[in-house]
């Protein structure tokens, strides 16, 4: 057996989550196009610049959907917490909303298998498209279904 020296030790972690959340009171903020896409643009260059892989982003009039690869000292509610607050301060600063804006203080977050990315990906690249045949209610139910959980009371 080859004798194999490793002159450093790095570490890699690959942990996919397709993370969601929506306005506060799902009040439709986000209904012209230009404005979501000032928003998901600020939101990449924001992730990019603390550090965020955002694989993907994009949403509709009342919620937004995320790729993200969590870095080896992430997590899921603080690299959250980084997009909203950050981002919820930075349209309010804009005025890109006639009210101030808010995001809804909860989240929806899955894993997603390296098999799946792809998809995932596509799925949300395609946020017009498929809200133009459901609503984001439905989209919920769809996923409370697909991935076995419920709203408790």
């Amino acid at each position: 057996m080859p004798n194999i020296k490793i002159e450093a030790i790095m570490s890699w972690v690959r942990i996919w989550v397709h993370l969601v959340f929506s306005t506060k009171n799902s009040v439709p903020y986000l209904t012209s196009l230009a404005v979501r896409q000032k928003v998901f643009t600020h939101i990449s260059e924001n992730a990019k610049e603390k550090g965020i892989w955002l694989d993907a982003v994009n949403g509709y009039q009342d919620h937004i959907h995320c790729l993200i690869s969590l870095g080896k000292e992430q997590s899921i509610s603080k690299i959250t917490q980084l997009i909203k607050g950050e981002s919820s301060f930075w349209m309010n600063k804009q005025r890109l909303t006639t009210q101030k804006f808010m995001w809804q203080d909860d989240f929806w977050a899955v894993g997603v298998s390296e098999s799946h990315v792809e998809a995932v990906k596509k799925y949300i690249e395609n946020q017009e498209g498929h809200h133009r045949k459901r609503s984001f209610n439905e989209e919920v139910e769809e996923f409370m279904q697909k991935y076995g959980w419920r709203f408790i009371s």
